[in-house]
């Protein structure tokens, strides 16, 4: 959101790519049986309109973080083609729980403070993936023999709104949230006085995933719910105010 490189692609591919085609390459000639790559939802795309994103749809990924992860998922299968390590991807939304950073980590501080937030307008559906949920699938997906060479779109399942996601963070924080019933063209009007028009259309904007595909293949079944990593993202956020004597 804030990139600052003169070509933040090259330093995208630096890691994304080519860390991720040096460490395939040496875990295939270790004879690793399956890779397991965490990939994006931002290489479907950065917005969905009327229905979720499929993993039959075309690829759209903007950006240089989401160019470099569909060009990282092009070279495994790659090696895959070429060796007997089997790949799977995983393509996740934004991921929360204990250790959160960027802006989750930001909303809750805000929500943290009582700091009111012209999101009470907003009507649009998010997908998420709680970290608790993500570990089990990566272990699920290392050894069901489904998943192999397989892409998969990976969600909790629970999809909510901008302003439904503050009132649930406040929940788990013991707090009541703030939300300020701002019309959504005066918040868009707002980013384009302070140039954050695309920090309003993501704070706006729908991005929904259809699961169906990996709960069909491999029988998932989210085992920590929204509610329940919230509540494990607020203690450890405590905690760590609790440390710093915050």
């Amino acid at each position: 959101m804030n990139e600052t490189a003169i070509n933040p692609i090259e330093i995208y591919r630096e890691v994304n790519v080519r860390g991720t085609q040096c460490l395939a390459e040496e875990a295939a000639k270790a004879g690793v049986k399956r890779f397991v790559f965490l990939s994006s939802i931002k290489v479907n795309g950065e917005f969905t309109g009327q229905r979720a994103f499929k993993e039959t749809d075309n690829e759209r990924p903007e950006g240089p973080y989401a160019v470099s992860k569909w060009e990282a998922e092009q070279v495994l299968w790659k090696i895959a083609a070429r060796t007997d390590m089997e790949v799977t991807i995983l393509r996740a939304p934004l991921i929360f729980g204990p250790g959160v950073k960027a802006n989750f980590l930001k909303l809750i501080q805000l929500v943290d403070r009582s700091v009111p937030l012209p999101f009470g307008g907003i009507r649009n559906r998010r997908s998420l993936m709680g970290l608790t949920n993500l570990v089990d699938l990566i272990c699920l997906s290392l050894k069901h023999p489904a998943a192999a060479n397989e892409t998969f779109l990976v969600s909790d399942g629970e999809d909510v709104s901008t302003p439904e996601l503050v009132d649930r963070i406040a929940c788990a924080l013991g707090k009541r949230s703030r939300l300020l019933p701002i019309p959504e063209w005066m918040m868009m009007l707002g980013g384009l006085l302070t140039g954050k028009s695309m920090q309003i259309k993501r704070l706006r904007g729908s991005l929904q995933i259809d699961s169906s595909k990996l709960r069909r293949m491999l029988g998932w079944t989210p085992p920590c719910r929204m509610v329940e990593e919230l509540a494990k993202m607020a203690k450890w956020y405590r905690a760590e105010l609790a440390k710093r004597g915050t």
